[in-house]
């Protein structure tokens, strides 16, 4: 098998499963199939299509928009001919675009729909290599009159015609290409600069996914909805690899906004999630909650704290008593079932996060529930997966035991290194940064400092050049801190700040959603977040959350001040990646002012803020934001705010 390629496993699919559900699309309400004959048939075609308008081995095609069975058709159908897939972010604003599809020299775009195809469009003198464009759903589109603009369906019908004459000719592209062909061109989400061409190879993908299969009980009966971002590699991992390796069925929601209703109502086996969808959701229950009568309330608050203990006395290896036995067995059926059913989880098997690290108190709350929630860990640079969490390991502190066919090991700073078959050819047109990322021996350099534990389990610290001391020598991971704090419900997202400083002080932005619902109940009016993230009330609602976050923190690394962002980390304004990673050096120069007020002891900040709109256009925010600080010792443990 590692022989093999994508298409290649393709073809086997619909010659041996060619009757088994291979991808779903929830179109008006309805979900349509299409099993594995038919997946390889709209593969084909495009693939001829694409041939037919003289697309060879070695060209790219970049793909861009939701999560639809067109958009994963085409990325094969390009490797079918020996060409590369890019997949692009779909909220990626013109600048990012232009960098993407210039830099990988992409000569074919397939566009979800007409936002996405004006995006394109209105980019087209910027782009030389850019030779045709695909849309998908022609609605608004009809009357366009652009060059080199076509529908998927005309392209189809344009490869049935020269497949009718060039019988055989996708079939035998697919018998002369080579594991090591270049398969995907992922970019990177660039949390320190530019976003680097991560090359990966048929061999490397399947390599990836080989070490998944056989760490986990993953089955052809399987269903997965398919909800990410395509350019992030955990999606074609998944809805790309994983799905032709096993053959289990791939579900893509009618849009963004019926996610959590198709994920009720499909029920899949396997979910996957950055860590900031666990936050969300779990955000939405204790808001629901809290909105919830007395009495559902008080059940929800009980059950959650008896099934909390529980989960902790069995990380600590013990068993929990008879009666709290009886007490789960009854939450089960009046909270934890129905929660579970409300998330669309109730049929999970196994759901994993990664992409960066889940705060162990959201850990422990999903787990606590019922929910077989196991973390993973790797990187575009290793084709998605490195290792994961074992059935009965779970483990908040760690990522798990690296995957077969992988070898880990620690340098003397501390440094995860990684070898295996699955690590990259190397950074598109970017030698010296490929250079830098490998040992001489063969090594990933993975960026992460970490060491692994005595059970074997590999424990992520925090980025490697993010580690840090306090100016006491007392050791400063920032990401430990942020976790805690934003399993807050108020807290969207942190940045904390320490190293070689004498505390720790922290920007916070607030939940919008929940500080407004907040708010509202305490009929406290406001007009805008900026507005909202003023209000002395709230400045008082997030300090009582950090004292309370402080408490269960090492006195040295506890939070002396904050401040509350006025506006939301934004990826158009390059504050966080597009999988919503903050770019923290980034971050420390744009908010220099606010660093320095921190640490010289002022009571307030003036801050000017550009903002990005989606077309380019930019703005500046001003305001002047109050740095609160928090008071010591942390105060006693109280009711919670949502409550």
């Amino acid at each position: 098998m590692t022989q093999s390629t994508l298409p290649r496993l393709l073809r086997r699919n619909a010659e041996q499963m060619a009757g088994r559900p291979a991808i779903r699309e929830k179109n008006h309400g309805i979900w349509q199939t299409f099993t594995w004959a038919q997946y390889w048939e709209e593969v084909r075609d495009f693939a001829l299509g694409l041939a037919a308008h003289g697309f060879r081995r070695g060209d790219k095609l970049a793909v861009i928009g939701d999560n639809r069975p067109s958009l994963y058709w085409a990325q094969l159908a390009a490797q079918c001919l020996g060409g590369t897939a890019v997949p692009m972010y779909q909220d990626s604003i013109a600048s990012e675009l232009v960098f993407v599809l210039n830099h990988a020299e992409v000569s074919v775009v397939v566009a979800e729909d007409q936002e996405q195809v004006d995006k394109i469009l209105s980019l087209r003198s910027e782009l030389p290599h850019l030779e045709f464009v695909v849309y998908d759903d022609p609605k608004g589109l009809r009357h366009y009159s652009s060059g080199g603009l076509q529908s998927f369906a005309d392209m189809q019908a344009a490869g049935r015609e020269f497949g009718a004459a060039n019988p055989g000719y996708v079939e035998a592209e697919i018998d002369s290409g080579d594991p090591d062909d270049l398969a995907l061109l992922t970019y990177t989400s660039g949390t320190t600069g530019r976003p680097k061409g991560v090359m990966l190879s048929h061999a490397n993908l399947l390599s990836s996914a080989q070490g998944f299969i056989a760490a986990e009980d993953i089955r052809a009966t399987d269903e997965l909805l398919c909800y990410l971002p395509m350019a992030w590699i955990g999606d074609s991992l998944f809805s790309l690899v994983l799905t032709l390796l096993v053959g289990f069925t791939c579900n893509c929601p009618e849009r963004p906004q019926t996610v959590q209703r198709d994920l009720r109502e499909l029920g899949p086996t396997i979910a996957i999630a950055p860590p900031r969808i666990w936050e969300n959701m779990l955000t939405q229950l204790r808001v629901r909650a809290a909105d919830s009568t007395p009495l559902k309330r008080r059940l929800f608050e009980f059950f959650r704290g008896l099934a909390e203990r529980a989960e902790q006395r069995k990380g600590e290896g013990k068993q929990p008593s008879l009666i709290s036995r009886l007490g789960l067995a009854l939450g089960e059926v009046l909270v934890y079932g129905p929660v579970r059913d409300q998330l669309g989880l109730r049929r999970a098997r196994w759901v994993y996060t990664g992409g960066a690290p889940l705060g162990p108190d959201t850990f422990r709350f999903f787990r606590a529930f019922g929910v077989n929630i196991k973390q993973v860990w790797g990187s575009t640079e290793l084709a998605g997966l490195a290792s994961l969490q074992p059935d009965g390991e779970a483990d908040p502190d760690t990522v798990g035991r690296v995957t077969p066919g992988s070898e880990v090991r620690i340098a003397e700073d501390g440094e995860v290194l990684i070898r295996s078959a699955a690590v990259f050819k190397g950074y598109y047109k970017q030698p010296d940064a490929t250079r830098e990322t490998m040992t001489d021996d063969g090594w990933l350099r993975s960026g992460d400092s970490g060491f692994v534990d005595r059970r074997g389990h590999l424990v992520i610290v925090d980025r490697a050049k993010d580690v840090g001391k306090l100016s006491d020598g007392t050791p400063f991971a920032p990401q430990f801190v942020e976790n805690k704090l934003k399993f807050s419900p108020f807290i969207a997202e942190a940045v904390a700040f320490g190293d070689r400083r004498p505390f720790v002080a922290a920007i916070v932005a607030i939940d919008l959603t929940t500080v407004g619902n907040w708010a509202e109940r305490r009929n406290l009016a406001y007009t805008s977040f900026q507005d909202l993230s003023a209000k002395p009330e709230v400045r008082r609602l997030i300090a009582d959350e950090i004292a309370e976050v402080n408490a269960s923190l090492p006195a040295a690394a506890r939070l002396r001040r904050f401040v509350l962002l006025n506006k939301e980390f934004d990826a158009d304004d390059n504050e966080i990646t597009r999988t919503r990673k903050i770019r923290r050096r980034f971050v420390a120069e744009k908010y220099a002012a606010v660093i320095d007020a921190f640490y010289s002891g002022e009571a307030e900040v003036e801050i000017t803020t550009e903002i990005t709109y989606e077309d380019g256009r930019k703005a500046t925010l001003t305001s002047t934001i109050v740095i609160e600080d928090i008071l010591e010792p942390a105060e006693p443990a109280r009711e919670p705010a949502y409550a």
